[in-house]
């Protein structure tokens, strides 16, 4: 192999290295993303339903105030 074909396949090589090494950080990025995503649609459901609650709640208590009145 000539020094051309060495100075090649040595910066492929290198770049390939490089390339590796961002597509491992993007994916540890995407985790920690998913998983941010995931803790997020969680307090999101957990606010609904307190939503839902704390709204059947005053609507009881709207429905009984006219039953006095």
């Amino acid at each position: 192999m000539g020094d051309v074909m060495t100075a090649l396949l040595l910066a492929l090589v290198t770049e390939n290295a490089e390339l590796r090494q961002q597509l491992a950080s993007a994916q540890d990025m995407l985790v920690e993303t998913a998983i941010d995503a995931g803790n997020m649609h969680a307090l999101v459901e957990a606010m609904r339903t307190e939503r839902d609650a704390w709204q059947e709640e005053a609507e009881r208590l709207q429905a009984q105030a006219m039953r006095r009145a």
